[in-house]
């Protein structure tokens, strides 16, 4: 991460989903999928699709900030998966497929906990967010027929899909 540029650590469910929405959300430079926030080193497919791993699907965001706020970043988030269902996106079932924001920084943190606040009170979502704001921890890359999947697949499964709402941005 330079200094033109922030990155963000999101898991939303299946990786390739999230990714294929995200990329085409101006300001967004580079996505990359991964797992992030186990405890598993080089964490990689065949780990992390037991649940064992602690990993979750992950997406790797590089934005640039002046044209992309990474608050406005967690609406659109907030926007393309169900945030209150626990370990749980679509058919796609599992601790790896939980709602989570990997932060960097205290600032970060304070950014996602405030939308977070926010989306709940919209009313939006009819349960409470679930959605774990924890600490970023390392993010191994997956492997390459994962990246950019739906772009290579585009008839490929995705259970994402952007929301119309009012989130009280």
């Amino acid at each position: 991460m330079n200094d033109a540029t922030q990155t963000a650590y999101l898991s939303g469910g299946c990786f390739w989903g999230m990714e294929e929405l995200v990329r085409q959300i101006p300001g967004v430079l580079e996505t990359e999928v991964g797992y992030t926030g186990g405890n598993t080193p080089n964490a990689n497919y065949d780990v992390v699709k037991t649940g064992n791993s602690g990993h979750a699907e992950s997406l790797k965001i590089v934005f640039d900030p002046e044209l992309l706020s990474y608050r406005h970043l967690l609406f659109e988030f907030f926007r393309m998966h169900n945030p209150t269902t626990l370990n749980r996106q679509g058919n796609d079932v599992g601790t790896q497929y939980r709602s989570a924001i990997f932060y960097f920084d205290e600032a970060q943190k304070s950014t996602a906990e405030e939308v977070i606040s926010t989306v709940d009170a919209s009313g939006d979502w009819k349960a409470k967010v679930i959605t774990e704001v924890v600490p970023f921890i390392a993010f191994y890359r997956a492997e390459n027929y994962h990246q950019k999947y739906l772009v290579k697949h585009p008839q490929g499964y995705t259970c994402h899909y952007m929301r119309s709402m009012n989130l009280g941005e």
